[in-house]
């Protein structure tokens, strides 16, 4: 998916322009905001259907759907509510770096976006079904399929004439569509059934008293990047808002990396919180984990820093040189966190996400803040320094504070067995660094680079491996 994004994006730039690009963007971000209002129903539906079902206790899986269905009601009222205030105060918020011209189009795609939004968040609930009943092929074939349909789309609509509205349109369509086809999997092949047998207020404090840090994590994610790009536009051009977005969606897909490899990682290695293992096991084998992951994150950030800016400029353009730093921000921010996702585990499998999550909040709004100062002298760059500063301090310092104080790991171990990959991967981004700027831009210079990283830093990994990890690159790769 990331792969296609990173293809699919340069051609729409390319068409839409990078002041219509940037247009698309900035409401896409604004919109974006009300995503959250999801409240994290979507992870409580896939918990307590879940649940029941393997209970076999189809009364109050059928009930719970249904009462289900009437808090995504209230949820699409309050949607509609956000929606008519943000409509109204599009001239306020943009009017300083939008013309008549864009303040209308922006108008209507903010209206397409939140009848998007009304029928994709409940939509949501579907799909979380079909993971709580296991059948987790059909809404992947649909995905795929989604996607695929989709670029070959916009190319055709782009081809046609079509400006940002227009793939804002499709993309409201497509959704409507393969949110049907999943509806009807739902009840016509899994057989699910939504019927109010009695109604218990018990039951919605039960679902928000699960899914409330959920939501908070949302809106925290909401807040990292979105804001940025939203608090942009209230006083730069499009253009400089189109700038941020492309570094954003990168540093995006570097997370989305990492955290499929913890997803692979994880699950075997954190059934050792729910036996009750050691302070010292849990250091060791949350250690076990970071290393294989670092590894594998490590060789992707330095592959960025030392050729990243020379991809971006092949990719879209001289225009989004400062999309580099901006990628390189929240790839750095986010490697450790990644490499320590187990510990994240042991806080929810000891119900203690309550500090991390409450800390989040307060860095991305510090960060909000911070960063909206700075950009009105340093623009994106500004924007991007100033949200990074207080999540880089929570991610790497005080949330492993925290892990040695509450959950009892041994910290300075585990920085101690990973040590020698973070000078390696030090030392060979200042050497490739320093080799390479001495190359013009070019897509065969960039093969060249690139080939020589992947294979140098390749080896460098392997031999820096131990025991363990080569067996489980050799078990990989057989």
């Amino acid at each position: 998916m990331n792969i296609g994004g990173l293809l699919i994006t340069p051609y729409i730039i390319k068409m839409l322009g990078d002041e219509e690009y940037g247009l698309y963007t900035l409401i896409g971000a604004f919109v974006g905001y009300l995503s959250i209002l999801d409240l994290g129903l979507n992870n409580a539906i896939i918990r307590y259907v879940a649940k029941y079902k393997a209970e076999k206790n189809k009364q109050e899986e059928e009930n719970f759907l249904a009462i289900s269905l009437i808090i995504y009601l209230g949820i699409g009222l309050i949607l509609v509510l956000f929606g008519i205030i943000f409509y109204w105060n599009v001239e306020v918020l943009f009017g300083d770096t939008l013309d008549l011209h864009q303040i209308e189009k922006a108008k209507w795609m903010l209206i397409i976006l939140i009848i998007n939004l009304g029928f994709t968040l409940p939509g949501g609930a579907f799909t979380g079904i079909c993971t709580a009943y296991e059948a987790f092929v059909f809404p992947r074939i649909l995905s795929i399929a989604k996607y695929v349909i989709r670029v070959v789309m916009v190319i055709t609509i782009l081809n046609f004439g079509a400006d940002a509205l227009g793939i804002v349109i499709l993309d409201s369509v497509l959704n409507l569509g393969f949110i049907i086809f999943t509806v009807w999997y739902v009840l016509k092949r899994l057989k699910v059934k939504f019927n109010l047998h009695y109604f218990k207020w018990s039951i919605i404090k039960d679902v928000f008293g699960y899914s409330i840090w959920i939501f908070i994590f949302g809106l925290v994610y909401q807040f990292q990047w979105r804001t940025g790009q939203v608090i942009l536009g209230t006083h730069m051009d499009t253009v400089t808002v189109a700038i941020f977005g492309i570094g954003v969606m990168l540093g995006i897909y570097f997370t989305t990396f990492g955290n499929t490899i913890n997803g692979l990682i994880l699950p075997k290695a954190v059934k050792n919180v729910h036996e009750n293992a050691s302070s010292s096991l849990l250091t060791e084998q949350m250690t076990k984990v970071a290393r294989v992951s670092l590894f594998l994150l490590l060789f992707v950030f330095g592959g960025f820093v030392v050729i990243g800016k020379d991809f971006i400029e092949l990719w879209v353009g001289g225009t989004y040189q400062n999309s580099y730093y901006i990628a390189l921000s929240i790839m750095l921010v986010y490697i450790m966190p990644i490499a320590q996702g187990y510990a994240h585990s042991i806080l929810e499998a000891k119900k203690l996400l309550k500090f991390k999550t409450l800390s989040f909040l307060i860095a991305c709004a510090l960060g909000m803040v911070l960063g909206g100062f700075l950009s009105y002298r340093y623009a994106e760059i500004g924007m991007i320094v100033g949200l990074v500063i207080p999540l880089f301090i929570l991610q790497w310092i005080i949330m492993n504070i925290y892990y040695f104080k509450r959950i009892k790991l041994d910290i300075v171990l585990f920085f101690k067995n990973i040590l020698s990959l973070l000078v390696m991967y030090a030392l060979l981004i200042v050497i490739f660094y320093t080799l390479f700027k001495q190359l013009e831009i070019s897509w065969m210079n960039f093969i060249l680079k690139a080939f020589v990283y992947v294979i140098v830093a390749g080896l460098s990994s392997y031999l820096l491996m131990n025991t363990y990890e080569k067996k489980l690159i050799s078990k990989k790769l057989s």
